[in-house]
């Protein structure tokens, strides 16, 4: 095999704030960005922010790259949820907050979170793994999502009980075909206020296929088998990064993976990529580019305004994206971003 890049050696540390650093490329992200003049890589007006509201999860998925849990304790305070109110109601070119985790439901603060976020001119997403939402005191949660008209963005890896149940454990895709027909019932999927898309991940070494094809695979399987309707497919192709960087590993897959992305890299999609509209905050209340760098502890390139208390517009808009090899994962074939599909 003919590689663009040469992996002499590749340490699957669970120090992963240290991967790029111990992987020599031959070619890296850099390079092929600066070869196709995308380099440095700038952002565009600040459209999106997106705030993880901790760790804690009800699942624990082979492909989760924020490594969240049952047992992870980290969820967003509440003067770091003021402050991002306060964030948004200062910068009117902001116009979606994209709840993730973990599973965001389960920050202690949320129902009064998205109450506040209802009151202000921004489209509000939930990022929801669906099983939380038959669950215990979250069973009462579509009905309140609905009434606030959050858009739910619902991770189901497949449409395919095995394939599911294989990434994220046995009896996740029954609950989160009962989730989804819960969340029909109250005019998800169907009334156009209440917008409801799903998530599709690869389950093994390989980037995500053709979103527009795969949406009609999805759309066909769950009406004709469950009854279920939905908006919108994303795609989005798993960086080999904390849990998924340790399955790779383990199943000897690693190098082949990366070699994949970074063979597959699309220069079409270099601008479009989210990091350039999109700012990134952990539950610490500090920034990043993307919550990929997030996760591999690569804070916004800035001086001061490292971290939401300190936020500072216009110093944020002149810096360079902190970009690396990992980065390959959303460059490559049609592109990933947590709004699917680049091209």
């Amino acid at each position: 095999m003919s590689n663009i890049l040469t992996l002499e050696k590749w340490t699957a540390a669970k120090q992963i704030d240290t991967l790029t650093q111990s992987i020599p490329f031959e070619k890296g992200f850099i390079k092929t960005m600066s070869d196709h003049g995308h380099f440095p890589l700038k952002p565009k007006t600040l459209e999106i922010l997106q705030i993880n509201l901790g760790y804690l999860c009800n699942l624990e998925c082979t492909h989760c790259h924020v490594d969240a849990s049952p047992r992870r304790k980290e969820t967003t305070p509440m003067d770091i949820l003021n402050k991002c109110l306060a964030v948004i109601d200062e910068t009117p070119s902001i116009h979606t907050v994209d709840l993730t985790g973990g599973a965001p439901e389960m920050n202690p603060h949320f129902k009064w979170f998205i109450e506040e976020l209802g009151s202000r001119n921004v489209e509000v997403l939930v990022r929801s793994n669906l099983t939380i939402l038959v669950e215990g005191k979250f069973k009462t949660y579509p009905e309140f999502l609905a009434k606030h008209k959050v858009t739910i963005v619902s991770s189901l890896p497949c449409y395919t009980e095995q394939n599911t149940d294989a990434q994220r454990g046995d009896g996740v895709f029954n609950k989160s075909v009962k989730a989804l027909q819960i969340l029909n019932g109250f005019g998800y999927g169907i009334d156009p206020e209440l917008k409801l898309h799903l998530v599709f991940n690869p389950g093994g070494a390989s980037i995500a296929p053709s979103q527009a094809k795969l949406k009609l695979d999805y759309q066909r399987e769950l009406k004709n088998n469950y009854n279920i309707v939905f908006n919108e497919l994303y795609t989005i192709t798993n960086l080999p990064i904390s849990r998924f960087l340790e399955y790779l590993s383990n199943e000897g897959m690693l190098e082949d993976y990366v070699v994949l992305l970074a063979n597959s890299f699309n220069p079409a999609t270099a601008n479009e990529v989210m990091c350039t509209n999109t700012l990134s905050v952990d539950w610490n209340g500090n920034l990043f580019d993307c919550d990929f760098n997030q996760i591999l502890k690569l804070p916004v390139a800035v001086k001061n305004a490292k971290n939401i208390m300190d936020f500072d517009n216009e110093e944020l808009s002149k810096r360079n994206i902190v970009v690396n090899n990992h980065c390959f994962g959303c460059t490559a074939g049609e592109g990933s971003s947590c709004q699917g599909a680049l091209t």
